[in-house]
């Protein structure tokens, strides 16, 4: 369904009975909602919650910045080095936290659990540190306060996400195959050996939406908004972190640092796990969720 979120359109999917405790899941960059397993949405619904999925600005069915150009990922962040204050990009995760708390309005939900994967739990923290009053819960998946020091991707893996955020525009196949090829860097073990369902899965989404303009600004917001240690410090729902042992792309020390930086916020480290959701997970993060957001 479509809904006004802080002014823009923004696809959302309601999910269970609006009477139950409200779950805001924020999808990471690039992704659309089509990317929160069912198995994982319907596993939260059948334990008495009301979940929520929506596409974030510029993917999926939501609002697009046509004609936006955002700055090149290498020159923000090394104009971003110098000038931490200085405002590059068209906009940032503040605003996208604004259209997440935007779909609660829409829906009338006056406080929600938050769940959010990678750039997800990024915007998740803003939610939480900018708009306490709106959250019963904060569960950051897979993601990082982006503070200083804190360990990066693999090479390989910057490499070929750099140029997924600089990619031209290119044909869906072309789209396609860069997305396979940066899924497998990523993914878990079992997320790789299941290549079949990871192309459906992205074929999907391409003839829902084929937008490859969106990546661009959503790199620069993430670029711009910066070190998010700040904003963890200020948070005080009750915080749970989950990350994946295995993460090549945010390494689990970025996880920790959430934890390490929100307080009594506790961390679960699943083994096993990349920067992917792998069906085998997701019963454990189901029960975690579930026990976090139950004694918030």
């Amino acid at each position: 369904m479509q809904i006004i979120a802080n002014g823009i359109n923004i696809e959302a999917e309601d999910h269970g009975n609006p009477e139950d405790p409200a779950i805001l899941l924020v999808m990471g960059y690039t992704a659309q909602l089509v990317y929160w397993p069912m198995d994982f949405v319907n596993g939260l619904v059948k334990n008495g919650f009301r979940v929520i999925t929506f596409d974030n600005r510029d993917v999926g069915l939501s609002y697009k910045f046509d004609g936006v150009r955002p700055p090149h990922p290498l020159r923000q962040m090394i104009a971003k080095r110098f000038f931490p204050k200085r405002q590059m990009a068209p906009y940032n995760l503040s605003d996208m936290a604004r259209d997440a708390v935007g779909v609660l309005d829409a829906l009338k939900i006056d406080r929600a659990h938050i769940v959010g994967a990678s750039m997800g739990g990024m915007i998740g923290q803003l939610i939480a540190a900018e708009h306490s009053d709106r959250v019963l819960s904060l569960t950051p998946v897979m993601s990082s306060t982006n503070g200083p020091g804190l360990p990066g991707a693999d090479a390989e893996v910057r490499k070929v996400l750099m140029q997924t955020a600089r990619a031209k525009t290119r044909t869906p196949d072309e789209a396609l195959e860069l997305g396979l090829a940066f899924s497998s860097l990523i993914a878990s073990e079992e997320g790789r050996n299941r290549p079949d369902e990871r192309r459906e899965l992205m074929k999907l989404a391409q003839e829902r939406a084929f937008y490859p303009a969106g990546p661009k600004r959503q790199m620069a917001a993430i670029i711009d908004s910066g070190n998010l240690r700040p904003a963890a410090n200020r948070i005080t729902a009750p915080t749970m972190v989950i990350h994946g042992a295995e993460d090549p792309l945010i390494p689990s020390a970025c996880g920790q640092d959430i934890a390490a930086n929100v307080k009594g916020a506790s961390f679960e480290l699943v083994e096993g796990m990349g920067h992917d959701l792998p069906p085998s997970k997701l019963p454990k993060m189901v029960d975690l969720i579930t026990a976090h957001c139950k004694a918030a």
